[in-house]
């Protein structure tokens, strides 16, 4: 499934949405598998979850269930369930690939989610300043920062994750008030370079430091076309195997989104 994060829903920790989801499969009669061994849990897995305080239009996740369900009708269930900003947004059934055949089984989800492209919106930073500080960063070779981890502070090259990094001045000029927005692509790797990362390198070479918190929203995730530096679709490998048929089989909502699609852009202003 993809979802969004959409409005104060960005606010809301990992932790608590997958609650909130293990609590509207419930209510929405989803026939969920759960683990074995003494303390069972429902078969819910996340890939690549968004920090707290991102908005985001490509979330990702799992489900397992104990009967085959028409993945329109479990959309509109689970989404109907769930409160408004935490949106499901596609559903597809994961294929074992076609006809039994190994080689054409798909590879597994979080595998498939090899880069993000974000959007970030700088308010009250002119669009020259941001302009340059971007030339800067693609320019340089390499830019370390330093961010606590887990395992302790460590330092870790921004640049090298990403793969491209633009100045948006068309949804800039449209935005209700003065302000920069960046849209980039940036690769996932160990440790994870965050968007957050990327701002403390653009001060670090262009002394770029935005008077208010940025506003983050996630796009897309998939797989990187090296060759276009776009993301495609990481629900696609699934879809090809089709849909299951049934008396309420179909789309829900009209045409499916696309990650990254310009209209889901502004989604998270509220």
């Amino acid at each position: 499934m993809r979802y969004a994060k959409r409005g104060r829903l960005r606010f809301t920790s990992h932790r608590d949405i997958s609650r909130a989801v293990e609590r509207a499969v419930r209510r929405a009669g989803i026939p969920v598998a759960f683990s074995g061994g003494f303390t069972p849990h429902p078969k819910i897995s996340y890939a690549g979850a968004a920090a707290t305080g991102v908005a985001s239009e490509a979330e990702y996740l799992e489900i397992g269930l104990t009967e085959t369900r028409d993945p329109a009708r479990v959309q509109a269930d689970l989404d109907a369930a769930l409160p408004p900003g935490l949106d499901i947004v596609d559903v597809v059934p994961a294929g074992p690939g076609r006809a039994g055949d190994a080689q054409a089984r798909p590879a597994a989800l979080a595998d498939r989610l090899e880069a993000s492209e974000w959007r970030i919106r700088l308010d009250g930073v002119a669009q020259d300043a941001a302009a340059a500080a971007v030339a800067a960063f693609m320019a340089a070779g390499s830019i370390e920062v330093e961010r606590l981890t887990k395992k302790g502070r460590r330092r870790f090259d921004v640049r090298a994750a990403v793969s491209s990094c633009e100045l948006d001045r068309r949804a800039a000029e449209a935005a209700d008030a003065p302000c920069a927005i960046l849209r980039m692509v940036v690769r996932h790797s160990t440790p994870a370079v965050r968007p957050d990362d990327i701002l403390t390198g653009l001060r670090q070479v262009a002394d770029l430091a935005p008077p208010s918190p940025p506003l983050v929203t996630r796009l897309a995730q998939g797989p990187l076309d090296a060759a276009t530096g776009g993301l495609a679709d990481p629900l696609d490998p699934d879809r090809e195997t089709g849909l299951p048929t049934g008396d309420d089989a179909g789309p829900a909502g009209g045409a499916r989104p696309r990650p990254g699609d310009p209209a889901s852009a502004d989604a998270v202003s509220a």
